[in-house]
Parts: C-alpha cells; structure tokens; sequence
C-alpha cells in the first residue's frame, strides 16, 4: 500500500512557474514509477508525465506533448519524493494535477505510463490556476 500527498498548488500568472512536491509512504517507493495527471473542469483526467528510474542514475521519463519543453519531472528515492517543476505556465494548465504509482515488477518495461489505468495509486490533488 501506497500513500501519496500532493502539496505545492497555488494561483500564478501565466508565464509564472510552480513545483508541485508528492510525498509517498512506504518503503518501496524506488519499486513505482511515479506520475503526475491533472484534470481541468468538465475534461478527464489526462498524462502529463512520469518517470522510471532504471539502473543507477539511470531515469526514464515521459511527457505529454502539451507539456514537453516546459515541465520537468524528477524523483528524490531518498526522501520518496517526486516533484514536477512547471514552466511558461499558460491558463490552459489550470487543473488539479495528480500524483500517481505504477508498482515495477522485475522484468516488467521501465517505460513509464501514460494510462491512468495503468496507475495503483493515487493522491488526492493539488489544485493549479494560471491566470492570464
């Protein structure tokens, strides 16, 4: 068992940039593939990005192209912790965004993602507002 807690949200103007922090309990964290999805009002919840992390400091990670350029996904395995740090925010990003745990089996691909189905674990959100 997994728990995640989302916490760095706030209101920012666009062009402005946040990180968003998700601490995860458990011992194991090293074992997920950690990710983060949003979801604005009226839309499903959707990828933004996640990352592996593969062999020593080896990581893998995967964006949405909407986001691509401009967020940067990361993962601290001695705090267990994964942040997202958001870029050239635009209003179009607003939305609760979502951190979420894939468990890695050995053997299984190290390729992150991008189906929230394919997800274990879920926080409880951090809501994001881009003003423009």
């Amino acid at each position: 068992q997994v728990q995640l807690v989302e916490s760095g949200g706030g209101l920012v103007q666009a062009g402005g940039s946040l990180r968003l922090s998700c601490a995860a309990s458990g011992r194991t964290f090293s074992s997920y593939i950690m990710g983060w999805f949003r979801q604005a009002p009226g839309k499903e919840r959707e990828f933004v990005a996640a990352i592996a992390r593969g062999g020593g400091s080896t990581y893998y990670v995967n964006y949405a192209d909407s986001v691509k350029g401009r967020f940067t996904i990361s993962r601290d395995n001695a705090k267990n912790t994964v942040y997202l740090q958001m870029s050239s925010l635009k209003p179009e990003d607003t939305a609760v965004y979502y951190c979420a745990a894939h468990l890695s089996l050995p053997g299984h691909s190290l390729d992150p993602p991008r189906g929230r189905d394919e997800y274990d674990y879920w926080g409880q959100g951090t809501q994001v507002a881009v003003s423009s």
